[in-house]
């Protein structure tokens, strides 16, 4: 009798061990929690301490933790340099994949590879993603002074010399002005360079330029008087993403860019140019990151990006309204990259200081 208590005490004792190792087991938030419980993720920002892009990258952070099970620590390490490329390189070549650093790239990860820039030695289609912050508003409008007497795309396209004012060769808002110019067919623009972004607004109402690219909603926020005073003529939008119309009705209006595209080419020059723009500031792992925490931190991401702090948090620290790409789109956006030789090379060019190619 008593030994056949004994096998039953037995049984049960192994029934309940059972029980007790797949509920520990078959529990999603169990096995998160010990993955990053008294662990410290390191998050190497592409940027110097203290600029608009640490500031961007804190307000991602600082939610970021409260949604990564375990409750892990999150430090900063700062590797400016390259354009951000000396830590793309890093976070590729020398970073453990063991789910503890977060590389935070700026926004000449993606475009550095793709064109194949000097020092890039990380691959685009290795690395993995959580996602990526950016401006909520990256469409650009092509806007001219009243005095140059250019208020209609006709008069601008038949106008030689038109001068572009833009901060440097190679910046965003040089290649955008680039873009306008090649596709709309200015007859010989110049490119004015060296002023810094604010200052070309000065420098257009001054007459020392005539047009210029911007971002529509800069031009709502800091130069609303070109608006309410009619200072500036507005004449085509490169809509990022395609299709994505501006409320504001001095802008919903304006014809695309792709509607003067001519050929299949400068289509696929537009959406690679788009695509730059759309996958903002990538916040990637090294190849090899053990599945279990890829997945653990790309649900965090897509949990802060969907988290209403995270959004005032950004607009506290960076002074700005964010977008967020979730993971699985950032991804998308990088797979469907034109990646063909001649929109690259015509790519180059546009970003370059050489005279706008032929169409």
């Amino acid at each position: 009798m008593k030994a056949s208590k004994l096998r039953v005490i037995r049984s049960a004792g192994l029934l309940v061990g059972v029980v007790l190792t797949q509920v520990c087991f078959s529990n999603p938030s169990f096995s998160q929690s010990s993955f990053y419980e008294g662990k410290t993720i390191t998050v190497v920002a592409g940027t110097a301490a203290g600029g608009a892009g640490d500031m961007r990258t804190r307000a991602v952070v600082f939610v970021l933790k409260k949604h990564i099970p375990g409750n892990p620590a999150i430090i900063m390490e700062y590797m400016p340099g390259g354009g951000g490329r000396k830590a793309g390189n890093h976070i590729y070549k020398a970073t453990r994949p063991d789910g503890l650093t977060i590389g935070a790239m700026t926004s000449g990860f993606v475009p550095a590879a793709v064109l194949g820039e000097v020092g890039v030695f990380y691959d685009l289609d290795k690395v993995i993603y959580l996602g990526s912050r950016g401006s909520a508003t990256p469409s650009y409008v092509l806007v001219t002074r009243k005095g140059a007497g250019l208020n209609t795309l006709e008069k601008l396209r038949a106008a030689s010399g038109v001068r572009f004012g833009a901060p440097s060769v190679g910046h965003t808002i040089y290649i955008a002005g680039r873009l306008f110019a090649y596709v709309l067919e200015t007859k010989e623009p110049k490119f004015i360079t060296g002023y810094a972004p604010a200052e070309i607004d000065l420098a257009l109402e001054r007459g020392e330029v005539d047009t210029r690219a911007q971002v529509t909603d800069t031009i709502i926020q800091r130069s609303p008087h070109w608006i309410e005073r009619n200072l500036v003529d507005f004449h085509a939008v490169l809509e990022v993403p395609k299709g994505r119309k501006h409320p504001h009705p001095r802008f919903a209006k304006l014809p695309d860019l792709e509607n003067f595209a001519r050929s299949d080419g400068d289509r696929k020059l537009l959406a690679m140019d788009r695509a730059f723009r759309i996958t903002g500031q990538p916040f990637i792992l090294p190849p090899g990151t053990p599945k279990e925490g890829v997945q653990i931190l790309q649900d965090a991401m897509r949990k802060t990006f969907k988290d209403p702090e995270f959004y005032t948090e950004y607009k506290k620290l960076a002074g700005e309204e964010a977008a967020a790409l979730m993971p699985e789109e950032l991804e998308k956006a990088i797979k469907d990259l034109p990646r063909e030789p001649e929109i690259i090379d015509l790519f180059k060019k546009l970003s370059g200081a050489d005279p706008l190619p032929r169409r």
